[in-house]
């Protein structure tokens, strides 16, 4: 009986430190991986269409895909080191392509976190918040990491997909390039 009580510390110590074995992650984080930066690009013939995407943005304004317009996806959360990393990148982007919308889609993360992390990166590009728009990329590019980036086409198709951070000069090819392709 001596032996069972001086054992009992050792594992209660260990099942408390087993818990605390997440590196400083919630749950929902663990569920995504920092994606590797890998761009995959999808032909014309042989692209679907992207889910509907449209809300309220965090800061509480009506937000959908314009007509007509390249749309840039950027799935992101504000404990993201890499979406910290590529949202300066992302900003002048948008400044220097103002007739391709972009859209941020916040994921697994409080929109007073979001709303701080846009003041602080001056983040002028709005973003909503609905996981099930995520979803609807399954058939086509699905979202497994974040940031993810998804770049659609004027008739609203995935054409692109950036699996992690993305670099100023990956984004503005694949603008550049989605925006000089031949309508059939």
């Amino acid at each position: 009986m001596k032996t069972r009580f001086s054992i009992a510390p050792l594992i209660l110590t260990s099942l408390i430190f087993s818990g605390c074995g997440s590196g400083g992650t919630s749950v929902s984080e663990e569920s995504f991986v920092a994606g590797d930066g890998v761009v995959t690009f999808v032909a014309k013939e042989n692209r679907s269409l992207a889910p509907d995407i449209n809300g309220k943005s965090i800061s509480g304004e009506d937000t959908s895909i314009e007509k007509g317009k390249i749309t840039v996806i950027n799935i992101w959360a504000s404990w993201c080191s890499p979406c910290r990393a590529e949202a300066p990148g992302l900003q002048a982007i948008s400044e220097k392509y103002p007739n391709t919308q972009f859209i941020g889609i916040l994921t697994r993360d409080s929109i007073d976190s979001a709303l701080a992390f846009s003041r602080r990166f001056k983040i002028t590009y709005p973003t909503i918040t609905d996981d099930k728009i995520l979803l609807g990329f399954r058939n086509s590019l699905p979202v497994t990491s974040i940031p993810t980036t998804i770049i659609l086409d004027k008739d609203r198709k995935v054409a692109a997909r950036i699996s992690g951070a993305i670099t100023v000069a990956s984004l503005s090819n694949l603008i550049e390039k989605i925006d000089n392709e031949i309508v059939k």
